[in-house]
């Protein structure tokens, strides 16, 4: 071959190995979601403040019930996703943990659960007892007290890797045995795992090594030299099999490698070997979140994702700047539950994700990574003809999303909008975007290079809004509509004539969209429409009207669109108005969609409809879909991935891939329209824990649905706290309870406190008390669970203890009756004798006293209450008949008092009611109606007649004088007269003779008035 072949050859070849680095960094960079590089994981924290005994989590199991038992450097918790319930070596005199430093856990088919501490070997727990049992070290125990790891053997034993060697645990006859290993391994063991083929792998101090089914000899596997060599042979702390059968191992030092199932071994890219000479991170665990792709916690790099066969991997890690970010990066151990929910331990707390709460998703700021937002809220939102994604944030700063390079830029504007909130964008026809903000701004759209202030005029007015028409830019501000010709460079300005109701409805233009031929200005007082993007004036204006359903919902305007099936919707403060067949020239006749129809908020900012014709909404508390075909209402929550609670800003926008775009208080939520989780088992609302009777029931012991608790009779005191065990966004789930036979309604737990039912002092008898959770989201459901109460009653609660209590109380009751019937007969004759003489002396005495009950005791006529008595008998037999009742007040009385003395006031009482006595008739009832009152009831009596004899009797007090200790006291007196009206009470009678009376002393006092 001569020089110029070869250097052909050469040629072509380095081209080759150009296009292949090429295809590979494309794919690398271009992965099958292009948001990818963006959507990390929101992990929710469970620490101290929840109930941990400590920070450092060390490992994660989740037992057959369901609940999450986690492992600590200070003690053991089993946590139910409200309650943390902690374990350590103080239990009082039952046997606790031997150390409270937990280096593994296994949880047992049984309900149990295996514990391998650092320094006090292998501990069991016995869920029939709540009680741990701690295995011998040594003789008939394990090799040491350092327990790593523990393995199932998939045989009702389990493998127990030590800090002395490996033993087995048989867990039918609870006895351990040594395992020998050979001379080629180190004592010292930090994984063991169990293939589905029956190979017993071992992560030796010396590498790892394999003892393959059948075999009774370890050996280590081959693999080829080079990096995976160095990575098998370091100390060997994570074992894994995936679905696939790949064996996935990861070292101290050297990083991890994997074995595919053709038995060839591969390193995992930028994690394998040493980087630069630098050893790398521990890996400690695996987990396989997808098929495929598995998460490796790392001891100081967070989570390492990779996916068999890529060429890079993503690190997870701790971003101090996002409260949502990992807690840590030294992670010890991996769990995925069985609601899909990955649990990370790191030596900050424990944290959780749901990878599939994928419906929603948010960006959130950072000033620590590229591909995070640069500042907190996202205010405008434009995708540009290349597919970009433009977001105008706070303080004139501006990100661009490139979807195709999954990259973030960060830009600034300068000059006087350095701190001016970027609020709208629009592309010119030469792709350059202009920005919205205080004025006008443009970005090159290759360069990336911003030119500030490209309309001077507009340089002091905030920018709202912008659309383009042809070479017009239509701009909405505070003070009008602008527009402005990037062609001639005229700007000319739009504005509200108080004094023209045809012109602009307000000068603040929130939003300009065109809706078919004619352009729609959003404005806050309604909306103003106009034919042509040229028109000064002539605009229609569409407002709100109060007692008028079918008009705006509010007058404040935030969105416009028109769907596809020609649905027109208009955001507002106030609701969704909605026009379902929108024609032009058509009357504009609007319902509405808010609270009362599901959302859970009227104060609606953006609008954008998906490809299915879908409507999504951001409101002032969340994000809500409105379904095409039935118009209902689903709201987002966080098990859909929802995050950011509120979003005042307009912006929204629909992604190049149908993902649609709100900008929200706090970042950006980009919500996959077509999302479905896959199937998963539903969680159960399990009982976690109880108490009956002050007594702890064991773990192994609490009911599950439809089983039933029996309470012996002296048990009456009952507490279940329970939880739906999906672990997913506590307090969103609502709880309630109810005993049957107990309780009218439901109890419901109020939002944030712990789920329990709580009952004291029982009643004997049969319930059932039915638990209930409810979850909410797009996919909201309700889980019961029902459990029996028995509660037995005491020997005297008993039917036939009842029965001989009620034949015991007969005979007594018959014995004592006939006892009584012998004393009585032997006593009859003497009381007969003691009756007759004693019946003359009592009824003279009840005479006496009903005289005295009856009587006033200083003048002797009727007391108040006996006068009311006869009187109300006098007004019913009145049948028709006149008859007047006259209220009598001693004119001055109180003078007389002070001036005589109180001896006197009673004298001149007695003397008042003897010459009104002195008047009555046979019939007339006379009686003091308290103090210086005194009340007639003259029946059979018209007003005239009684009108005489009232004034007889105010005359002949008038002559009247009584005489007392020498002093000779004048008496006069004030008369209200009135006739009983037919149907009228007694109150409502002797009220209006007291208006009468009144009256009398308002004309002079000694004289009488009528009542009308």
């Amino acid at each position: 071959m001569s020089d110029p072949q070869r250097r052909f050859r050469r040629c072509c070849l380095s081209l080759l190995g150009l296009l292949l680095l090429s295809f590979a960094a494309a794919a690398a960079t271009s992965p099958g979601d292009p948001w990818a590089p963006f959507d990390a994981p929101w992990f929710d924290q469970t620490g101290i403040a929840e109930g941990l005994p400590q920070s450092i989590t060390t490992s994660i199991a989740q037992d057959q019930r369901g609940l999450v038992w986690v492992g600590t450097m200070v003690g053991l918790a089993r946590y139910d996703g409200y309650r943390t319930q902690v374990f350590d070596t103080r239990d009082g005199s039952n046997p606790a943990l031997p150390d409270a430093y937990v280096r593994s856990l296994l949880a047992l088919p049984d309900g149990g659960l295996l514990i391998g501490t650092n320094a006090g070997g292998l501990v069991r727990l016995d869920p029939a007892t709540n009680r741990f049992h701690n295995y011998p070290i040594g003789a008939n125990g394990t090799s040491d007290g350092k327990i790593y790891d523990l393995a199932d053997d998939h045989a009702g034993g389990v493998w127990i890797a030590t800090d002395a060697g490996l033993d087995h645990l048989d867990l039918h006859t609870d006895t351990i045995t040594r395992m020998q290993t050979g001379a080629g391994t180190a004592p010292r063991n930090f994984s063991v795992m169990q293939d589905r083929a029956g190979n017993l792998w071992l992560g030796n101090n010396k590498g790892l090594f394999v003892r393959r089914a059948g075999a009774t000899a370890f050996e280590q596997p081959e693999y080829p030299a080079g990096i995976v060599a160095s990575v098998l042979n370091n100390q060997i702390w994570a074992i894994h099999e995936d679905r696939a059968g790949r064996l996935w191992v990861g070292s101290g030092q050297a990083g991890a490698a994997y074995r595919d199932t053709d038995g060839q071994w591969h390193p995992v890219p930028g994690f394998s070997g040493s980087r630069n000479g630098a050893q790398q991170a521990t890996a400690r665990d695996f987990l396989e979140i997808a098929a495929d792709t598995m998460w490796i916690a790392t001891d100081g790099s967070g989570v390492l994702a990779y996916t068999a066969g890529d060429t890079q991997l993503r690190q997870i890690k701790h971003d101090a700047a996002i409260a949502s970010s990992l807690p840590g990066d030294s992670v010890r151990g991996l769990l995925q539950d069985r609601s899909g929910n990955i649990w990370v331990a790191t030596d900050l707390g424990l944290a959780r994700t749901n990878p599939n709460a994928r419906t929603a998703f948010s960006l959130l700021p950072s000033p620590l990574e590229q591909n995070a937002l640069s500042d907190t809220s996202v205010r405008g939102i434009y995708v540009d003809t290349r597919g970009r994604i433009w977001l105008g944030l706070g303080s004139g700063r501006i990100d661009m999303i490139d979807l195709k390079v999954g990259r973030m830029s960060h830009l600034q504007l300068g000059g006087n909008q350095i701190r001016r909130d970027v609020q709208t964008f629009v592309e010119t026809a030469d792709g350059s975007i202009v920005v919205g903000t205080q004025g006008l701004a443009r970005i090159n759209p290759d360069t990336l290079a911003i030119q500030p202030s490209i309309v001077p005029e507009l340089g002091n007015k905030p920018v709202l809004s912008l659309q383009r028409d042809g070479s017009r830019i239509l701009i909405g501000t505070y003070d009008g509509l602008y527009r402005y010709d990037t062609s001639s460079g005229v700007l000319d300005h739009v504005s509200h004539d108080p004094k023209d109701p045809n012109s602009l409805g307000s000068d603040t233009v929130r939003q300009i969209d065109r809706v078919g031929d004619s352009w729609w200005y959003g404005t806050t007082h309604g909306i103003s429409i106009a034919s042509n993007s040229l028109d000064r004036d002539g605009f229609e204006n569409l407002t709100h009207r109060n007692g008028d359903p079918s008009s705006l919902p509010q007058n404040y305007i935030s969105s416009i669109t028109l769907d596809p099936q020609q649905r027109l919707w208009v955001s507002t403060s106030g609701g969704l108005g909605v026009i379902d067949h929108y024609s032009p020239g058509s009357p504009y006749r609007f319902r509405t969609i808010g609270i009362a129809q599901g959302l859970t908020s009227d104060k609606i900012s953006g609008i954008q409809d998906d490809d299915r014709g879908n409507l999504w909404v951001s409101t002032s508390n969340g994000v809500s879909m409105i379904d095409s075909d039935t118009q209902t209402v689903h709201n987002l929550g966080p098990r859909d991935g929802l995050h950011i609670p509120s979003y005042v800003y307009v912006g929204a926008a629909r992604a190049p891939g149908g993902e649609l775009l709100f900008g929200g208080l706090g970042g950006l939520t980009v919500i996959r329209p077509h999302w479905r989780a896959p199937a998963a088992a539903a969680a159960p609302l399990t009982i976690t824990h109880a108490i009956v009777n002050g007594n702890e029931v064991p773990f192994g012991e609490l009911p599950r649905d439809g089983q039933t608790i029996r309470m012996d009779s002296h048990s009456r005191n009952l507490r279940l706290d329970f939880a739906l065990l999906d672990y997913q966004t506590p307090l969103e789930t609502s709880y309630s309870y109810r005993m049957e036979g107990l309780d009218d309604d439901w109890t419901k737990i109020p939002r944030g406190g712990l789920p329990s039912a709580i009952y004291t002092n029982l009643p004997h008898g049969d319930y059932r008390l039915q638990l209930r959770a409810a979850t909410h989201g797009m996919q909201p459901r309700t889980v019961e669970t029902r459990v029996g109460i028995v509660v037995k009653p005491l020997w005297y609660e008993t039917t036939i203890s009842r029965l001989i209590a009620v034949l015991l109380l007969i005979a007594l009751v018959f014995l004592l009756v006939h006892l009584r019937t012998l004393y009585l007969r032997r006593q009859a004759t003497q009381l007969q004798q003691q009756i007759a003489e004693h019946t003359r002396d009592l009824l003279a005495a009840n005479l006496r006293l009903d005289e005295l009950a009856s009587t006033d005791g200083l003048t002797g006529v009727y007391n108040r209450r006996r006068f009311l008595e006869l009187a109300g008998g006098v007004r019913e037999r009145a049948q028709g008949r006149s008859v007047c009742i006259a209220l009598f007040d001693l004119d001055r009385f109180k003078q007389i008092n002070d001036t005589h003395g109180h001896l006197a006031g009673d004298a001149v009482i007695r003397g008042a009611i003897e010459v009104i006595k002195q008047h009555c008739r046979q019939g007339d009832l006379v009686g003091r109606y308290g103090g210086e009152e005194f009340v007639l009831c003259l029946p059979d009596t018209s007003l005239q007649h009684a009108q005489e004899i009232t004034g007889r009797i105010c005359t002949a007090l008038a002559s009247t004088t009584v005489a007392h200790d020498g002093c000779m006291i004048p008496v006069t007196v004030s008369i209200g007269i009135a006739a009983l009206h037919p149907g009228e009470s007694i109150e409502q009678w002797l009220s209006r003779a007291d208006k009468a009376l009144y009256e009398a002393k308002h004309n002079g006092r000694n004289r009488c008035a009528t009542a009308s």
